[in-house]
């Protein structure tokens, strides 16, 4: 199902990737604005050392901005000179390996490869790829079905990955789509581990879990080495570490305005917490002069309407990154199921109602004042 790499669909790729690249850095500079303040510290994952004390007037700012996964990545360390590089090293290094792993653009990825294969014969994983597809499986059942890594097929059908005209697929072309799609119709044998479709034309698209994921391993790298004041942002999925920088008690985070995203619309503070938001405005096709969010329903087939943003924090960027996709698609009481269900969970959901007036949703606490400024 992966594309061949003639020029013209090359140059498709190539173009995609430049906007992604020029709305990554607009993202970044609206919503991985930092502030940070003093808390007293978070408890340590399990297995992380302890920070290595270094005097806070001493603590040298390790910052790096890498283009990675189709967005820009980055990387904010606060610690000795020494340890911060090394820690920024080796996060940096975590993308890269998720990237070479999870990147359905590259046609020499372990995904692409699965992808072309796995109808044929069963496709042995790597232990990286295996736990990305057992988180998938996870977020599929924890949505309902909504969260659906085998959407891809939608997604070629409404022109998120081939250009398609300015007329709407029909009601025969989404049937045709939906066919393919449905995680229930992957076979996995958890003890071989491996992944085998049972419809030809089937692929994975790892696209809504994956910059979660590598968020994760990345910051459980950099505590490994003992550094544990800093944030890490991938295309927006952020993880701030345990403790603030020098003299702060929390990180402050911004959050994009979908009606305008060049502004804010909120701030929320805190530390140890991830965060993730989808919205409409990141990534869309335009259809008869009609605004279509990536974001898809594969269950009615369509691109979900309607809503225009949902901001997840808890506690690992994976469900951030998942859960704010499944709240978009399931909406305001699935949201307060899922706050329910993970520990320390807060929702934003920002959408139109049924006369298209934008509303806010805040469920949580963390949420200060929310201002939706439509101004250009």
């Amino acid at each position: 199902m992966e594309k061949k790499n003639n020029g013209s669909e090359a140059s498709q790729r190539n173009e995609m990737n430049r906007k992604q690249y020029w709305t990554a850095l607009v993202i970044i500079g609206v919503c991985g604005i930092l502030w940070m303040a003093f808390v007293s510290s978070g408890d340590k994952p399990d297995g992380s050392p302890p920070s290595v004390a270094v005097s806070e007037d001493n603590l040298h700012h390790e910052y790096r901005m890498l283009p990675l996964m189709g967005t820009m990545c980055e990387i904010s360390l606060y610690g000795g000179k020494k340890l911060t590089e090394k820690a920024a090293d080796a996060a940096a290094d975590k993308f890269r390996e998720v990237q070479d792993i999870c990147n359905i653009f590259n046609p020499e990825s372990e995904i692409s490869k699965l992808n072309r294969s796995a109808f044929d014969a069963p496709f042995k994983c790597s232990q990286l790829l295996w736990d990305v597809l057992q988180k998938s499986r996870e977020a599929y059942n924890v949505s309902g079905g909504a969260f659906d890594i085998t959407a891809k097929p939608l997604m070629d059908l409404w022109g998120f990955y081939r250009k398609r005209g300015e007329t709407l697929p029909s009601a025969d072309e989404v049937s045709a789509a939906k066919r393919l799609v449905g995680l229930e119709r992957v076979h996995f044998d958890d003890d071989a581990r491996t992944v085998q479709f049972t419809v030809k034309g089937m692929s994975f698209d790892l696209g809504g879990i994956a910059k979660g994921y590598a968020v994760d391993v990345a910051a459980a790298a950099v505590l490994t080495t003992g550094i544990s004041r800093g944030l890490i942002n991938m295309g927006g999925n952020m993880y701030c570490l345990p403790d603030p920088p020098p003299g702060k008690k929390n990180y402050r985070i911004g959050i994009t305005n979908p009606l305008n995203k060049q502004t804010g619309c909120g701030v929320v503070e805190g530390k140890d917490i991830s965060l993730a938001t989808s919205g409409n405005y990141e990534r869309y096709v335009m259809i008869d002069g009609v605004q279509y969010t990536h974001i898809m329903n594969v269950k009615t087939g369509k691109p979900v309407r309607d809503m225009l943003s949902v901001t997840v924090i808890t506690g690992h960027a994976v469900d951030a990154d998942f859960l704010s996709t499944s709240i978009f698609i399931n909406g305001p009481k699935f949201a307060r199921e899922v706050c329910k269900n993970f520990h320390n969970t807060q929702v934003l959901i920002i959408r139109r109602d049924a006369k298209g007036t934008p509303k806010v949703i805040k469920i949580g606490k963390i949420w200060g004042e929310i201002t939706l400024d439509t101004q250009k």
